[in-house]
């Protein structure tokens, strides 16, 4: 186990922000997307499949798409191509599709779960010795942080 050493609050309010959302972020990221890869999964495979559990059958592929390629960081010189990873997840039956859009089988819905709790063991790392008031004021600095620079500071 790593320890983390004290520091005064001048100390930490010198640091470069930057340099400590990126690392944690990369580690963050870093760690769902292999817990992700264990069930063959990308984050667009993980965002769709939350997608459509949390509200079955009224997402079609082009909105989801619309809503979830904002989302997407995976790229070099291409965007995700999402109409791949809902073949994907076709391919494995884990999707039903009618007019109306898309919702989970039985299976995707395990498949969900699995996913779920292999990322909940990712969160459960990074927040060891985080309380819930630490977290949320973290959150709500980097969005305030991020919308005094012209981003989006609402929610996802």
């Amino acid at each position: 186990m790593t320890t983390t050493r004290q520091h005064s609050r001048e100390q930490l309010a010198a640091q470069p922000i930057g340099h400590w959302s990126r690392t944690a972020a990369g580690l963050a990221i870093g760690g769902l997307r292999t817990a992700l890869a264990q069930e063959n999964l990308t984050q667009p495979h993980w965002w769709t499949l939350n997608h459509v559990a949390g509200t079955p059958g009224t997402w079609t592929r082009p909105a989801l798409t619309a809503k979830l390629a904002p989302y997407d960081d995976q790229h070099t010189d291409f965007d995700t191509d999402f109409h791949t990873v809902y073949d994907d997840l076709a391919s494995r039956d884990w999707p039903t599709e009618t007019t109306n859009g898309l919702t989970l089988t039985e299976a995707g819905e395990a498949g969900r779960l699995r996913a779920h709790d292999r990322n909940a063991k990712v969160h459960a790392t990074m927040r060891k010795g985080i309380d819930d008031a630490e977290y949320a004021t973290t959150i709500d600095v980097l969005r305030r942080i991020g919308a005094n620079l012209g981003g989006n500071g609402d929610l996802p």
